[in-house]
């Protein structure tokens, strides 16, 4: 069976008779199974995936298929599906089984998207190269020496890679845009309360969002479009109407489009990213767009601020991991004091605990206003800005990341250099804006590199149909 890289494409091939969402389950397996070295999947639904199909099938058949007829999706090991493992990659959730699924994972289900398995991530969603997970670091299908970024750094390996055709991850800081740069794929995040949280492993409330990675604009927006709206089950879920973003993907205007000059004086951002962002940029010039350096003089403080808030954020959630209830309980305990300190210090990992100590250090009585308080006014500052920049501008450009994927091992043992892989992707999440991150060329070793675009809340619609408009041009250039 060909590689597909739309559910486009596939919808064409079942109602031509040339593919059956069977097959296709098939040939994904057997993808899966052959590059089973990548370490993308934590878990591989196989029977249960083909059944799905079998179902499927019966209801083209019966002209009475969803939305996403033909589309395999993997999910993120964050988000609950009933009686499915979950366990954040962690040691710490060993044995646990979701007692129910997630709202996203629910409204996927019901238009008739078959999951394919579970994918392996950053251990609770922290990191940004997936050499934290418990099971073992995912290897970047271009180079195998290489990290695919994270968190989410399965879910990109897997459309990479060619295991299923899309994935549905979380973004907190850059998780799901970040790896997709890194692999060569379309990260997209929505704006903050887009898609209900609700099934989703708390990180850091205020940042998470359930995101999307896929080969194509329009199956990004296809998702976003099954996924979105209000929740009962989630407060925070926005209210407002969700648009067919599915239908409108074509756009004839001319925008007004800022790139953040500060970005790209940045000493730590590659050569070639920075030549080929720019490229990106003039290449919409020529095209009859007006594009123009802006300044945001806050990029220095976003990395640190995103860091003091999510720690802090992320020590409070993650709390309730202490071995009565469920999950991982140390066996060398004495007393209630013992089992919370010798599960959580053998059920947690390195990168999990040290978020945990700096978050709980941030908001301890003498540091708090030091801190959290001067970290969430900076914050302010922060959305401000961007949200004045967007209302000047359609849209600002930036790269996705500074560098193409980094080495395995490169920078495990410096944390700062690990957190600054994420300062260009932490400003769309400190606005809550929408961001995407699209694939604009490759770097001398043939590591791919991403363009990143912020827009205004809720304008989903835009960001895509521009998005769509640029990987058609850049295709049309190549």
């Amino acid at each position: 069976m060909r590689q597909y890289n739309s559910l486009r494409d596939i919808r064409t091939d079942i109602a031509n008779g040339q593919a059956t969402c069977r097959q296709l389950v098939e040939h994904y397996l057997q993808n899966i199974e052959e590059k089973a070295e990548l370490n993308a999947f934590l878990e591989v639904f196989n029977e249960e995936a083909l059944a799905q199909a079998d179902a499927v099938d019966q209801k083209v058949a019966n002209g009475n298929a969803g939305k996403l007829a033909g589309m395999v999706i993997g999910i993120k090991d964050v988000l609950a599906y009933k009686g499915h493992s979950l366990q954040a990659s962690s040691k710490m959730l060993d044995g646990f089984k979701s007692l129910y699924t997630a709202s996203a994972v629910e409204r996927l289900l019901q238009e008739d998207a078959i999951i394919i398995g579970r994918q392996n991530c950053d251990e609770f969603a922290m990191g940004a190269s997936n050499e934290s997970s418990a099971f073992g670091n995912v290897l970047n299908a271009d180079d195998t020496s290489r990290v695919p970024g994270g968190s989410s750094g399965g879910s990109a390996v897997a459309v990479q890679a060619d295991l299923c055709l899309a994935s549905i991850g979380s973004d907190t800081g850059g998780s799901v845009r970040q790896p997709a740069s890194f692999c060569g794929v379309i990260g997209f995040k929505p704006t903050y309360s887009r898609i209900s949280r609700y099934g989703l492993i708390a990180y850091a409330s205020s940042f998470d969002q359930i995101g999307v990675i896929t080969k194509s604009v329009p199956d990004a927006a296809l998702l976003l479009e099954v996924m979105a709206g209000k929740d009962g089950m989630d407060s925070t879920a926005s209210e407002r109407e969700v648009p067919a973003y599915s239908e409108l993907l074509t756009t004839d205007k001319k925008y007004k489009i800022g790139y953040i000059r500060d970005c790209f004086e940045n000493e730590g951002l590659d050569a070639e990213v920075k030549e080929a962002i720019l490229g990106v940029k003039e290449m919409l010039k020529d095209d009859g767009h007006q594009v123009e350096a802006v300044e945001f003089s806050y990029l220095d403080y976003i990395v640190p601020t995103y860091y003091i808030l999510t720690t802090a954020e992320a020590s409070s959630n993650l709390g309730r991991y202490d071995g009565v209830k469920y999950g991982y309980r140390s066996k060398n305990v004495t007393d209630l004091t013992s089992l919370y300190k010798k599960t959580r210090a053998e059920g947690f990992g390195h990168e999990v605990q040290r978020r945990i100590m700096l978050g709980t250090f941030v908001l301890s009585a003498d540091y708090y206003d030091a801190y959290y308080t001067k970290a969430q006014k900076v914050r302010r500052l922060i959305k401000e800005k961007t949200d004045e920049l967007l209302q000047q501008y359609d849209f600002l450009i930036l790269p996705t990341a500074p560098t193409t994927a980094f080495k395995i091992g490169e920078n495990i043992e410096n944390p700062l250099a690990m957190y600054l892989a994420d300062i260009f992707t932490v400003q769309a999440s400190l606005a809550g804006v929408p961001a995407i991150s699209i694939p604009a060329g490759r770097d001398a070793n043939g590591l791919s590199i991403g363009l990143q675009l912020l827009t205004r809340s809720f304008e989903e619609p835009a960001l895509l149909a521009f998005s769509n408009y640029i990987m058609d041009k850049i295709t049309v250039e190549a």
